[in-house]
Order: C-alpha cells, then sequence, then structure tokens
C-alpha cells in the first residue's frame, strides 16, 4: 500500500462540520457567505497598504478593528448584488446536492 493509498482509507467518509443542503435557502445562504468572504480576502490587501496619521488614526485599536471592516465592506458588497460569484456557487450547490433549480 503507497502513501495516497494509506492516507485516503484513512480519511473519513465525510468531513466533519459539512452537510446536505435540504433546502434552497440554506444553498443561497452558503454560497453568499461564500462570495462575502472571497471579497474580504480579495479587499483585504487594498486596505492593508492605507497609511493612516493624525490624532484619531492609526494605531494598535485600527490594525485591529480594520479586518472587521473589511468583512462588513464585503458582506454589504455581496448583499447589494456581489460580483456574481454567489450566483455560481447556488447553481453548483443545487447540481451537487440533486435539488432542481
Amino acid at each position: 500500500m503507497n502513501e495516497v493509498d494509506a492516507l485516503s482509507s484513512s480519511m473519513p467518509v465525510s468531513l466533519p462540520g459539512l452537510h446536505r443542503v435540504d433546502t434552497r435557502e440554506a444553498a443561497r445562504e452558503i454560497a453568499e457567505e461564500f462570495e462575502a468572504m472571497f471579497l474580504s480576502q480579495m479587499l483585504a490587501p487594498m486596505f492593508e497598504a492605507l497609511d493612516t496619521d493624525g490624532l484619531t488614526g492609526g494605531g494598535e485599536g485600527e490594525r485591529a478593528f480594520r479586518p472587521m471592516l473589511v468583512e462588513e465592506y464585503a458582506k454589504e458588497m455581496t448583499a447589494q448584488g456581489g460580483i456574481g460569484l454567489a450566483d455560481q456557487v447556488y447553481s453548483e450547490i443545487l447540481r451537487m446536492q440533486g435539488l432542481s433549480e
């Protein structure tokens, strides 16, 4: 038995935390969460390059809260229609779960 066979035979049939999506609403929610996460990752480098100075800018507080702000921007972008990624993911979830469109 080679390493790949040993690894695949020891992996569980279903990964923990994953479950069947039984409704279209759940599929839509998951697709939108995925798009928001993707947008957050794409926006983060853009905000990391911003310098802030002055009396109320910068510091440890801003470094701590900036990722949360970027995440909220991404969620709002998705809620307003996003970039269309959620629609594609939604269709794929429906197809893979056997739910008709």
